[in-house]
């Protein structure tokens, strides 16, 4: 007999191990396994899983990764090895303000170091990071196509032109000013 349809012994906790798995990931997303799962093939659908995951939060977590692992029966290493290759997922939970700084060739020779250096000063993080406070991530990227108004950075998809290093902690408290009328 498979491991899978062996007789449950009296040591044996699947169905509370299912359940908690079925209360981390939400209805709609263990649906979406429960169909994967009739397939022949499951295990072929894990990054279509994750993406639907980090959707509903945000980014994968540890017990979303783990939840997945064991309700797909693929193994942990391979369900965080996954989510780790590929650039897309997060595994950390982003600000509330996401700023991406453009590092295309016309960004860059106009200062984008300097402003993503001030960002990161400012904010005590590195790219990629979230401030302490849970208010911002900054993200490069390779290019916003705004070239003629370089440096250019966005906030929540807000493109912010022209930007320069001194521009940075104004930018930071016009954000942060929003967050208090709300």
């Amino acid at each position: 007999m498979s491991q899978t349809t062996r007789p449950l012994s009296p040591t044996d906790n699947w169905p509370e191990v299912e359940a908690a798995c079925r209360r981390i990931l939400g209805e709609k997303i263990c649906q979406f396994i429960d169909e994967v799962k009739k397939d022949p093939r499951p295990e072929s659908h894990l990054i279509a899983v994750l993406h639907r995951v980090q959707a509903e939060f945000g980014y994968l977590g540890a017990s979303q990764l783990d939840a997945v692992a064991q309700l797909m029966q693929i193994p942990a290493a391979k369900v965080s090895g996954v989510a780790t290759f590929y650039h897309y997922f997060r595994l950390q939970p982003r600000g509330r303000f996401v700023v991406n700084i453009c590092f295309g060739t016309a960004c860059y020779v106009k200062g984008a170091d300097r402003v993503a250096e001030r960002f990161m000063n400012e904010l005590g993080i590195q790219l990629g990071e979230t401030s302490k406070d849970g208010m911002f991530t900054v993200e490069g990227c390779r290019c916003l196509g705004m070239c003629a108004l370089a440096p250019v950075i966005t906030v929540n998809g807000e493109v912010w032109a022209q930007i320069t290093a001194d521009k940075v902690p104004s930018i930071l408290e016009q954000y942060l000013r929003r967050t208090k009328g709300s």
